[in-house]
């Protein structure tokens, strides 16, 4: 019965980037098992400290995104929500400079065994060609869709993405992110929870296909 209701769960959130590439390789038990230990971390009395360190390690290797932390802890305490959401922002782009440094610095050592490890590399080659000049954008609309952020941070670095387009694209889109998640749950409360696990990835893709739409547009346009 627990673990018919952990993969429920893992389901549900795996709209909202629970499952990334890990998944291919066959590591379902595995992830579950570090998703029951995130959740449970938001009952404990170390839940804020906890939150800063998911969304600063999600940024650079680990599986399991903050929102799993951020969205009970929100419905615990809703007048907490944008104090949250401000922790998740700046641990989760903290995080991002780390992959940054591992993708710049450390690329053979870490970056590359870490990006196999998510069966990512195709999506890596995939970015090569165009982040020279669509880098900045590549990393909002990946740090706001369920698309896994330590990707891109780690592949930031690699191809030597301007820092200051990198933390501004993060900030933006880390921020708006979990924003709108804290925002939904402060005004809705658990009732949106259902909502935000379903629908919120979806929501986030085409928002991104929108603004990327519309730069186009004006791009050609004017």
């Amino acid at each position: 019965m627990q673990e018919a209701a952990s993969l429920s769960a893992l389901e549900a959130e795996r709209r909202i980037g629970v499952k990334p590439f890990i998944c291919q390789k066959g590591s379902q038990k595995l992830l579950r098992r570090l998703y029951d230990f995130t959740m449970s971390l938001a009952a404990s009395r170390h839940a804020v400290w906890a939150l800063a360190v998911v969304a600063f390690v999600e940024s650079s290797f680990f599986p399991i995104p903050p929102d799993v932390l951020l969205i009970p802890m929100v419905l615990a305490a809703r007048m907490k929500a944008f104090e949250y959401a401000l922790i998740a922002t700046i641990a989760s782009v903290l995080g991002g400079l780390a992959g940054y440094g591992i993708g710049w610095g450390l690329w053979e050592v870490v970056g590359q065994p870490i990006l196999e490890f998510y069966g990512a590399m195709d999506k890596f080659e995939e970015f090569r060609a165009g982040y020279n000049e669509h880098g900045a954008l590549i990393v909002f609309i990946a740090g706001l869709t369920p698309f896994p952020y330590k990707v891109i941070t780690i592949a930031s670095g690699a191809f030597g993405l301007d820092l200051m387009a990198f933390l501004v694209a993060s900030l933006l889109s880390r921020g708006g992110r979990f924003l709108i998640v804290a925002g939904l749950l402060w005004r809705f409360g658990a009732p949106i929870k259902a909502f935000i696990e379903r629908y919120l990835g979806l929501l986030t893709i085409l928002f991104s296909a929108l603004l990327v739409g519309g730069f186009v547009v004006l791009r050609y346009a004017l």
